[in-house]
């Protein structure tokens, strides 16, 4: 092994956060003076918000709502307080296994619900609760899940990983294997003539997978309406980005598929990027490749402390400068949309329905014997009957 050693190429030290795409979450400029509040009004997006790989670049003008705006800030700290729940839950005990939560990765989620429509696919990793979230299900749905209660939305039987609505085909387990899904999800839609786009998301430690790429490309064969999305939250499990890819610039890895690259922490650039991947795949463009550049403030999992392979001031630098929901707060001040007292009240609201939804999912029951033999087929599909742990113990639909 020592011999080996010597031949190990040095890893090539980059500067933290050394990226040419800004990430600051409040760069947007008014660009019109805001006369009615009722009607849409232009902003323009910082320049470098975007690169681009074979495609022209988003429009930096962005037209946008004082009530979006103030649904989405609602949305993105409810999606946080969720995520603190389960945290606190977690460290009490009450969840056990696998909790991975988003929290500083908001204006992903949040953004990309407002840049799509309702019969849009989404399918991600196992970073998922707010898309669940946002995708149809509820607080009390995932919360419960996590807790292994009836009232999950997977009936408890599936953690924190695999939670589903008609519209998001999860949370995977399995790393990189909800591309190919993905692909597959898109390949359907095609096939049956419909005009919708499915967003595959992965994280940059999932993006040199083999079947990321054999999933690419099917989906550049097939011209299928597919955006592949990586969250580059730039630490891949305790491993960062630059130790594990010779080539970070993301959405530039899908060969002869284009891709964009997003200011992932500003939550007006997440959207208007969405929308605009959205528009490339419905018009008959083929897939897109898009990269959310992104931060998570906790470790990779709550077993990972998060501070063994980056320093505590980094963390605290990026909660400080660039967390997004500081960033919309910003905007919404500045611009006179609302009041510092009128936000903090949607904070209030915010925590009020997470608290909630914690109590409610915590009196629901946990699973009973007899829903084990539940959930295992698609409803109507059972076979006659189905066997147990032994020959003699079978189960009769």
């Amino acid at each position: 092994m020592a011999s080996l050693a010597r031949f190990r190429p040095a890893v090539r030290r980059i500067p933290a956060f050394a990226r040419a795409i800004q990430t600051s979450a409040d760069t947007t400029q008014l660009q019109d003076t805001i006369e009615d509040h009722s009607k849409p009004f232009t902003v323009k997006l910082h320049e470098e918000s975007f690169r681009t790989y074979q495609c022209e670049t988003p429009s930096l003008e962005v037209e946008v709502k004082k009530d979006e705006l103030l649904k989405m800030y609602k949305d993105m700290q409810t999606m946080r307080r969720m995520e603190m729940a389960a945290d606190a839950l977690y460290k009490a005990k009450l969840i056990r296994g696998f909790c991975h939560l988003a929290i500083g990765q908001e204006a992903v989620s949040v953004g990309l619900e407002y840049g799509i429509k309702p019969e849009d696919r989404v399918i991600t990793a196992y970073r998922c609760h707010p898309f669940a979230v946002m995708r149809g299900g509820t607080i009390k749905g995932v919360i419960a899940e996590l807790l292994g209660r009836q009232a999950g939305m997977s009936h408890g039987k599936g953690g924190s990983m695999h939670i589903f609505t008609p519209s998001f085909f999860g949370g995977n387990g399995i790393v990189g294997a909800q591309v190919p899904i993905g692909a597959g999800i898109a390949f359907a839609q095609k096939y049956l003539g419909k005009n919708t786009a499915t967003f595959a998301l992965y994280g940059d430690g999932a993006s040199n997978q083999g079947q990321v790429f054999e999933a690419f490309n099917m989906a550049k064969l097939w011209g299928l309406p597919a955006v592949f999305v990586c969250e580059n939250n730039k630490y891949g499990m305790g491993t960062s980005a630059e130790r594990s890819s010779s080539n970070t610039e993301y959405f530039t890895r899908g060969d002869k598929i284009p891709g964009l690259q997003v200011n992932g922490m500003d939550i007006i650039a997440s959207r208007h990027a969405v929308q605009y991947a959205r528009k490339w795949v419905t018009e008959g463009n083929g897939p897109l490749l898009m990269e959310f550049v992104t931060y998570r403030y906790g470790g990779h999992s709550m077993s990972d402390p998060g501070t063994t392979y980056r320093t505590r001031e980094e963390v605290q630098r990026m909660r400080s400068t660039q967390d997004p929901i500081r960033g919309l707060q910003r905007y919404i001040e500045e611009w006179g949309l609302a009041t510092e007292q009128e936000l903090k009240q949607l904070d209030k609201d915010a925590k009020a329905e997470v608290d909630q939804a914690v109590e409610e999912a915590k009196q629901s029951p946990e699973p009973l014997t007899k829903d084990l033999w539940t959930d295992i087929y698609y409803k109507g599909t059972e076979p006659s009957s189905m066997r147990g742990r032994e020959r003699e113990e079978v189960h009769h639909y």
